[in-house]
């Protein structure tokens, strides 16, 4: 008796997870706003470009054509400093942050300085 009504109760959450309302490994599923494959949009002072996070953030610079400051290549100096979506990070060790959850940010971008 006790397993029909769990299978009931699977049964009516898989039903109910139609258009993707919640996902059961854990990572949830944006469909609203949010850019293809969970890409980061970066925002290089009008120019827009997708990363995937946790890529290197030297690489998404090269792509919008931002080129920072380079001394060390190690992060030790810090002259490759910039701001992304606010927060400080040295380009030439940094990676791109996980997408915002901010509906603003993720259609603008996080500005890079």
């Amino acid at each position: 008796m006790m397993t029909t009504r769990v299978y009931c109760v699977l049964a009516a959450l898989f039903a109910a997870n139609v258009n993707g309302a919640f996902v059961l490994n854990g990572s949830p599923r944006f469909t609203n706003g949010s850019t293809a494959l969970g890409m980061t949009k970066l925002n290089f002072g009008g120019k827009i470009v997708d990363a995937k996070p946790g890529t290197p953030i030297k690489n998404a610079c090269a792509k919008a054509g931002f080129k920072p400051k380079y001394s060390c290549k190690k992060g030790d100096c810090g002259s490759c400093t910039i701001s992304v979506g606010g927060s400080r990070m040295k380009a030439c060790v940094g990676k791109v942050p996980p997408e915002p959850r901010l509906k603003s940010l993720q259609e603008k971008g996080l500005a890079v300085k």
